[in-house]
């Protein structure tokens, strides 16, 4: 844990009793701060009093008096509108915080220079701060993972030399922490997401800027418009920035994929970096995304090409991040359950070919009628969940397609086809396109259940 001591002596009131929530309170006692917690629901509640924190009843409390309001960042910060609890603080002139800032104040006061990467985008930020922080110990570095990846950041090892902090942070958790100030801030993309919770995209994109505009040294990647335009304007503030490209290996200058090797671009000569050929845990363009900009965040570190290669190579990725499961004869299992829409959805069919496609959950807005151009690369689907119907009209005739209701069915359906294949290397992938609430209670325990199932597969075939 990180006891937050740069809050000693201040009256500090904690909303939003989730893990994050609880741990960031027991961070705040332990460094001397005055503490009580509330939660909308009673069960956190309980907990929290279960864990020696002091309830208050904030509903009906006045917050005059406090330091600070310490939200978790599922609770609304602006839109639709403020929870209540927001609007309680803002009357009473109290800020409102989350955890990552709690901890870059504590980093601030006991070691500000200690290294600290934030990551945030769209889509990849899970992956690239894990492999970041992979790379970082290849370099004998204690590298501590957190954030928005699943650990609290306050539930780590206190900020210290020879110690990196390699963070994920969501869109919520960067508006709660007005001092976030990395070392190293990595942006990887910007499209449509959470506008529910942002109101415009303008909103949100600007949400993104902050972490990389506030960092020592930016790393942008260029591949859309919306990181474009941020990186010119920090190229034009003066921003120290190392720009990461998939789709124009020519930049002048910064990291860039051509085919499937890294090259770092100067002066608009290219030298070598490392090649991403048949490394299982970074196939496809979008994960050479992630590997360009995970190497440009070690800054120096990213010109010894020999462990840089050697660290990529060894990375074993992300549970349900397009995960090699395992072979059963000539048929592989991949594990993509993180997919819950379609454009995560889109890497994996870009990253493979012969699929029997498993899909269908809770849809999400558009469904998988983005997908359709790449329906040629699946020799057939097989719908799950709520989404089935709707699934299997978009399909229409492009490809074969089953009905199986659940996984555990199509799963048994796939194998059984799959292996009728005539190909060398046909993929029964999990690969969802929607959230998984309508089965399971999180993407995990999908990809966990896809997963026991294709080990009982492989097993039979042993």
């Amino acid at each position: 844990m990180t006891p937050i001591t740069s809050f000693a002596g201040k009256r500090v009131a904690v909303f939003g009793l989730g893990i994050s929530g609880r741990v960031a309170a027991q961070a705040l006692v332990a460094g001397g701060a005055d503490v009580v917690v509330w939660d909308d629901h009673r069960r956190p509640r309980e907990n929290a009093a279960a864990s020696g924190l002091a309830l208050k009843d904030l509903v009906m409390s006045d917050l005059t008096g406090f330091d600070s309001l310490v939200i978790g960042p599922g609770v609304p910060l602006t839109h639709p509108t403020p929870h209540w609890i927001v609007a309680k603080a803002r009357q009473a002139g109290v800020e409102v915080i989350g955890d990552i800032e709690l901890f870059c104040r504590e980093r601030a006061k006991i070691a500000p220079k200690a290294l600290f990467v934030a990551i945030t985008g769209t889509n990849g930020k899970s992956t690239t701060t894990a492999l970041v922080a992979h790379l970082y110990r290849c370099f004998g570095y204690e590298a501590d993972v957190g954030g928005n990846i699943g650990t609290p950041i306050l539930s780590l090892a206190p900020p210290a030399e020879g110690r990196v902090h390699v963070i994920e942070c969501s869109s919520f958790q960067i508006d709660l922490t007005p001092s976030l100030n990395a070392t190293f801030g990595v942006l990887l993309n910007v499209t449509p997401d959470h506008l529910d919770r942002h109101g415009t995209m303008e909103n949100y994109a600007a949400i993104k800027e902050r972490l990389v505009a506030q960092a020592d040294h930016a790393v942008v990647c260029l591949d859309d418009e919306i990181t474009r335009a941020i990186a010119e304007r920090l190229r034009r503030a003066g921003k120290p920035t190392t720009f990461v490209s998939i789709t124009d290996p020519a930049i002048a200058d910064g990291i860039v994929l051509d085919g499937t090797k890294l090259l770092r671009r100067t002066a608009g000569h290219s030298s070598p970096v490392a090649d991403l050929a048949g490394i299982s845990s970074l196939r496809g363009s979008h994960n050479g995304q992630n590997a360009a900009a995970a190497v440009a965040a070690l800054g120096a570190h990213g010109f010894d090409i020999a462990t840089v290669q050697k660290g990529l190579s060894s990375f074993p990725g992300l549970p349900h991040r397009l995960e090699e499961v395992g072979r059963r004869g000539k048929v592989l299992y991949i594990n993509d359950s993180k997919a819950t829409n379609a454009d995560a959805a889109e890497k994996a069919l870009l990253s493979l070919a012969d699929i029997y496609w498993i899909l269908g959950g809770r849809a999400k807005q558009g469904g998988i009628e983005p997908l359709r151009p790449l329906f040629a690369k699946i020799v057939k689907a097989y719908l799950v969940g709520e989404a089935a119907e709707a699934f299997a009209a978009t399909i229409g005739e492009a490809i074969p397609y089953e009905f199986c209701g659940t996984i555990d069915k199509a799963v048994e359906s796939a194998t059984r086809d799959a292996e009728q294949s005539r190909t060398p290397m046909p993929i029964v992938l999990l690969s969802p396109a929607c959230a998984s609430f309508d089965q399971f209670s999180d993407f995990e325990k999908r990809g966990d259940k896809f997963r026991e199932l294709a080990l009982a597969k492989i097993a039979e075939k042993a």
